[in-house]
């Protein structure tokens, strides 16, 4: 798949979400093999108003990219300009947001919303792509709702104003995030047009990214996943190459990038900030560990990576100590039950 410059085989890429996929965690799933990564949807109003919230999305680190900056509107002005402004921050190419299903976006029009109106979709993309010189791409869904599977037509409609990819999140816009993926819409898309297309929606593991493929789609994007299990990067990577799915990461290597991704924050948010708004993160870094509940009620409320880093390694000797007690358990057991066989 080539977007641009950019060319990826079996491409495996990190969807863009709001308050998720911001530089410190694009960071980490890059080194964790995500093949391109989005930043999270900006507002084209804010951008063209220069509110500080839009504005410090279109922060880029050199060691994430391939990154695409995503953004959303309803206005074609406010999208055009959005767009040369979106260029200056120098990513590798630029994505329109034509899927969001949250209400308070959809009833400006833009997200989603554009599925309603596919004039206005069009009117929008082409003041997108007119306006940039970098690689135009579109993330949307199937239709509004089941009785408005509008996607072949989108299809049709992107690669006509010269966007050169299309990202289908295989959902409608009344789904939400609920109900079944819709797979099997991607080959009929496919024939339809010849740019790259996109699959999005339920990837949650190694053989899911596989299926996904079998689809026919030309790569595959990676959402809510990726939050709590960033290593399904580089697990499926390995898995599509091998057949084979790599052990689940150690307790070390949890600590390990989720000290990364901490400091990653801590730059890019400062330390009061870093720290605060990285608690929403420790669950899923913890998830399914021993004694982790006891360790996040401790986390969530550390001040400072000192005291964090003080906490991780004395936990660490605490699940050592944890599973030696376990292993001596079971050995009793089992003599036990011996005894009483013989």
């Amino acid at each position: 798949m080539k977007i641009g410059h950019v060319e990826v085989e079996n491409g495996i890429l990190l969807a863009p979400m709001e308050d998720v996929t911001d530089p410190p965690f694009r960071r980490v799933c890059r080194g964790l093999g995500a093949d391109i990564v989005y930043t999270e949807f900006i507002s084209s109003e804010g951008l063209i108003r220069d509110a500080r919230k839009s504005t410090q999305k279109l922060t880029i680190y050199e060691d994430e990219r391939p990154v695409s900056i995503q953004i959303f509107g309803s206005r074609e002005e406010a999208m055009a300009d959005s767009a040369r402004i979106a260029e200056e921050a120098g990513p590798d190419f630029i994505d329109i947001n034509c899927g969001c299903w949250v209400k308070d976006v959809v009833k400006r029009n833009a997200g989603a919303g554009l599925l309603r109106d596919l004039p206005m979709m069009r009117q929008i993309i082409k003041s997108v792509v007119d306006n940039t010189s970098l690689p135009v791409t579109v993330k949307t869904r199937l239709g509004w709702d089941r009785n408005s599977i509008v996607i072949t037509d989108v299809a049709r409609i992107v690669e006509d104003v010269g966007a050169v990819a299309l990202a289908i999140h295989c959902r409608t816009r009344d789904q939400g995030h609920e109900g079944l993926v819709s797979w099997e819409y991607i080959p009929e898309v496919k024939k339809a047009v010849s740019i790259p297309i996109l699959l999005n929606g339920d990837v949650r593991t190694p053989e899911d990214v596989k299926h996904a493929f079998e689809t026919g789609a030309d790569a595959v994007m990676i959402g809510r996943a990726a939050i709590a299990n960033p290593w399904i990067f580089r697990d499926a990577q390995h898995y599509i190459k091998t057949g084979v799915i790599p052990e689940k990461p150690t307790l070390e290597e949890r600590i390990t990038v989720a000290l990364e991704h901490l400091r990653n924050n801590l730059e890019y948010k400062g330390d009061h900030y870093g720290i605060l708004e990285f608690r929403k993160f420790w669950s899923g870094y913890l998830k399914g560990l021993p004694l982790a509940a006891h360790v996040r009620r401790d986390l969530v409320v550390a001040p400072d990576m000192e005291v964090i880093q003080q906490r991780l390694d004395r936990y660490q000797d605490e699940v050592t100590e944890h599973v030696r007690e376990q292993k001596e358990r079971r050995e009793k057991y089992f003599q036990e039950q011996m005894e009483v066989s013989v």
